[in-house]
């Protein structure tokens, strides 16, 4: 056949490829109002993985260290199901693919030294596993790297440190920890630090950032370092917010209008300021940050375990309190509902818009304490279950899911590329 002829019957063929495609019907966009619960659920699973799932805030980390997983090797292997909220089977099962190892460091030391020390434990803890397990995890540092990994099916491990402690005070030790893998720092976490206030904390050292934590953030805007307003009080947020040249997050926060009061979760004026600037909130899956009903009902349970524990002569490590605490927690109903995380979803998009919410669960942070229907990683297909019944489309999941978070992330990326090419 001559070239010609070849290209004749080439341009042929392509064009009617190109007529059966113009012709056959486009794909029908599923409609919940005709599907059966059963097959809802299929969907939302169908969705769970289809996406790519962040969690802005996973405690693993710490749990590793307590246990002194990945030191011994011998007390519990992630490649199989454990008593923790997150693990490898589960979080395959529930579709989560990129959450955000916490480098949690206790504020402890910041009284008695060793913040840094601690958190680069962590996060060496944390760089072993893909090591250990390179069929199922890898190290992530931009949303890029979380794609290509995606593609791999491996799990990625970015990282968060929670406290921004192990700055010290060190402006440098900024870019030393962009360097070991760090992507958000949550500056502070239950006491006031050397950065700002923190919203346990009742001393308002500062009444917002200290002269230094206004450099720190300038600093993490400039190496891309995402700026974590989680667990600092809302005059240390407004600091942050006017000060920041790149969007910022809240890793793991829910709104204030379910608890009136607490300032460890956000005011909606907060979540519309910092939506404006771009930024998203992740919400906290635990009960105690979902309504005052669950906070009540729980400190009323601390109360009357401590009282039984005492008459009973038991320590909290002792079988029979443990057990009586959990009957305890099941007979009072102490947990919130799958629907109250919804609510808290709703309350964003209409507040500041479906692009300025994401999930940040506080996954093996909060203890006993997460709602029914949302005990573990394996089990954000039932969240999503409930977005689907509310009218949420795949568009507004995939948003939650993944590129609501990405999009601020390429963001701080981008301001970081600016302010390096200016100085």
């Amino acid at each position: 056949m001559n070239p010609k002829s070849f290209l004749k019957n080439l341009l042929s063929v392509l064009a009617l490829i190109s007529l059966i495609v113009a012709c056959s019907p486009p794909e029908k966009k599923k409609n919940i109002a005709e599907m059966t619960d059963d097959e809802i659920r299929v969907y939302a699973d169908e969705l769970a993985h289809q996406f790519i799932m962040v969690d802005g805030h996973v405690d693993l980390p710490y749990r590793m260290n307590v246990k002194g997983f990945m030191l011994t090797k011998t007390v519990e292997d992630v490649s199989v199901e454990t008593a923790g909220n997150f693990d490898y089977p589960k979080a395959k099962k529930g579709g989560l693919d990129a959450p955000f190892m916490s480098i949690y460091v206790p504020s402890r030391y910041q009284d008695t030294g060793g913040a840094k020390e601690f958190a680069d434990s962590l996060i060496d803890m944390v760089s072993r596993l893909p090591v250990t397990f390179p069929d199922m995890f890898a190290m992530a540092n931009s949303p890029q790297d979380i794609e290509k990994n995606f593609e791999g099916d491996l799990i990625s491990l970015p990282m968060g440190m929670e406290n921004g402690a192990p700055i010290e005070d060190d402006i440098n030790n900024v870019k030393y920890f962009f360097d070991r893998g760090i992507r958000y720092i949550t500056l502070t976490h239950g006491k006031d630090n050397q950065i700002c206030d923190s919203s346990y904390d009742t001393t308002y050292t500062w009444n917002g950032l200290s002269p230094f934590g206004e450099e720190v953030v300038k600093e993490m805007n400039k190496w891309g370092i995402m700026v974590d307003i989680s667990h600092v009080t809302d005059s240390a947020a407004f600091d942050a917010l006017a000060i920041t040249q790149a969007p910022v997050i809240a890793s793991h926060s829910s709104c204030r209008s379910f608890t009136p009061g607490w300032e460890r979760n956000m005011p909606d004026n907060l979540i519309k300021a910092m939506a404006d600037k771009g930024g998203v909130i992740h919400i906290n899956f635990g009960s105690s940050f979902l309504s005052q009903e669950a906070q009540d009902k729980r400190d009323k349970m601390r109360e009357d375990l401590t009282n039984w524990r005492t008459e009973n002569d038991l320590t909290t490590d002792d079988e029979a309190y443990k057990e009586y605490a959990r009957q305890y927690a099941i007979d009072n109903d102490v947990y919130e509902d799958i629907e109250t995380v919804a609510d808290h979803i709703d309350n964003v998009v209409k507040v500041a818009g479906i692009d300025y919410v994401g999930f940040g669960s506080d996954y093996d942070g909060v203890g006993d304490s997460l709602p029914k229907g949302l005990k573990d990683v394996s089990t954000y297909p039932n969240l999503i279950y409930e977005l689907l019944k509310r009218g949420y489309s795949e568009e507004d999941i995939a948003k939650i899911c993944y590129k609501n978070t990405f999009r601020v992330w390429n963001k701080v990326q981008e301001v970081a590329a600016q302010i390096q090419a200016e100085s």
